[in-house]
């Protein structure tokens, strides 16, 4: 069973929110932002066309005046427009509803899409990709009942992914949901196609309330806070969206044992800072970021197996596969990921390894896939961009402290 863990704490200098999912004592995720700034991931505007880049079949699109992102032409096809007349290819000037779906990161802008969603406990509503769609993560009986009961309720105005958490849903509760994004879905086409340039039609919730909607609930065992600032708003979100939740929540005020210090949250931060992870057996994982992707070694370190050597290195490799999933979560780190395990000789556990991992990063909400095994034998993996990985928010952190320093 997990815990999630909403607090605050001083990281760099500065005073930020976080959210710490724990489970079985061990940090499971983490995520966390200044009390005093938000986010624009899935805020949805009335975007701009700024130039077309038709050599990477791509485009720059203004959110804001000085502020372009980048947009995939692939999506053109099921753009809203605020001229609803407008039939042709995008064209510099046009006016798009978007909606953010990368922070910008490592220098690149943030990007966005014409494929609206709304985002719910149980359902996603899209408005580009116009089919059913049901969590791989889900079993086949579990798919069969949730299809059925959908399978009246998608039309040629929108698409609907069923999520993970719908797993031991009512169709009373399912169709409920469906009914407030519907609401969400026609109020942004409605409204949004009469605003002006710029315009902001949708802010996205608090990151803390997003991971409250996104946490698995089924081993969810309480959510537990110490902040009296949101209290009543993590209330309030319970009570209108997730009131099965609500018997979850708790309000911590132990003020002379705070939740920092009960769960050692600052001890367990700094270790995810660190490129060194000790593993249980003495081997270690040496984690490095650099600009075009991410390098993970595996060494045997202290361990010295009784057994032969490739019973050795196979132990440390299994063991290396679970911790750096874990890692690839906990750190957010995404992109090119290339891991160097400890070689071994025989094929077929080279074959177990690679399955071992493809089994850990099933467990991680954002999509990881293992790739191959090159002929140097590293392995190649892959995990999706969304927002910016631990060790970039750490950077724009130690920025802006020392630009306070300055003023």
């Amino acid at each position: 069973m997990s815990k999630l863990i909403i607090s605050r704490m001083v990281i760099r200098n500065i005073l930020c929110d976080y959210t710490a999912l724990m489970e079985q004592n061990r940090l499971l995720d983490f995520q966390f932002q200044p009390v005093d700034q938000k986010s624009i991931l899935d805020n949805i505007y009335v975007g701009q066309v700024d130039s077309i880049v038709s050599n990477i079949q791509g485009a720059f699109i203004k959110i804001q005046k000085d502020t372009p992102c980048y947009y995939e032409l692939k999506e053109q096809s099921t753009a809203i427009y605020t001229n609803p007349k407008k039939k042709t290819q995008m064209v510099c000037g046009d006016q798009v509803l978007v909606q953010v779906c990368r922070d910008a990161m490592k220098g690149k802008p943030a990007a966005v899409t014409t494929n609206l969603s709304f985002k719910g406990k149980y359902l996603v509503l899209t408005t580009g990709r116009k089919c059913l769609g049901i969590s791989g993560k889900l079993s086949a009986e579990d798919k069969k009942r949730l299809k059925k009961w959908l399978a009246e309720e998608t039309c040629q105005d929108y698409g609907l992914v069923v999520r993970t958490n719908a797993w031991d849903a009512s169709k009373e509760e399912l169709l409920s949901e469906l009914s407030y994004l519907k609401k969400r879905h026609n109020k942004i086409l409605q409204y949004g196609t009469s605003r002006t340039c710029f315009s902001l039609l949708e802010e996205r919730e608090p990151f803390y309330l997003s991971v409250i909607r996104n946490t698995y609930s089924r081993d969810l065992e309480e959510i537990v806070t110490d902040v009296k600032e949101r209290k009543e708003e993590i209330i309030s979100y319970l009570t209108e969206h997730q009131p099965q939740d609500l018997e979850k929540f708790r309000f911590y005020e132990d003020a002379s044992f705070p939740l920092n210090k009960l769960y050692s949250i600052e001890k367990r931060f700094q270790e995810i800072c660190q490129e060194k992870v000790w593993l249980k057996s003495g081997g270690f994982l040496m984690i490095q970021q650099t600009e075009a992707f991410v390098s993970i070694d595996v060494n045997s370190g202290k361990y010295v197996g009784k057994k032969k050597a490739e019973e050795t290195y196979r132990k440390i490799n299994l063991e290396a596969a679970e911790e750096i999933a874990h890692q690839l979560r906990v750190r957010n780190l995404s992109g090119i990921i290339l891991i160097d395990f400890i070689n071994m000789s025989h094929s077929d556990h080279n074959d177990e390894l690679l399955h071992v991992l493809q089994k850990y990063l099933r467990k991680d909400p954002v999509k990881a896939v293992v790739h191959d095994m090159t002929q140097l034998n590293i392995m190649e993996v892959t995990r999706k961009k969304i927002s910016r990985p631990l060790w970039e928010e750490l950077q724009l952190l130690s920025r802006q402290s020392a630009d306070k320093e300055v003023t």
